[in-house]
């Protein structure tokens, strides 16, 4: 049975609300302010390896699940 690494995932979910984009259209955006359909579109290649992958996987899960307002308190915004 697998269990759940609380510390791990508060640890992802503060690395994700600043966790950006390195490549491609949507370079330098924050991954959870990317379309959702450019992340579903991931999800149906497959993400890359990596922490990149892991944090797309994380994304996808929350968009899918509608819980992106979750992360606007933890976003740093310029300003």
């Amino acid at each position: 049975m697998a269990t759940f690494d609380t510390e791990l995932a508060h640890k992802d979910i503060l690395k994700l609300a600043s966790y950006r984009m390195p490549f491609g259209k949507h370079a330098g955006q924050l991954l959870i302010d990317l379309p959702e359909p450019y992340v579903v579109w991931f999800h149906q290649k497959g993400f890359p390896d990596g922490e990149l992958g892991r944090m797309l996987g994380i994304t996808y899960e929350i968009k899918t699940n509608g819980l992106e307002h979750l992360f606007k308190p933890l976003i740093n915004k310029p300003g």
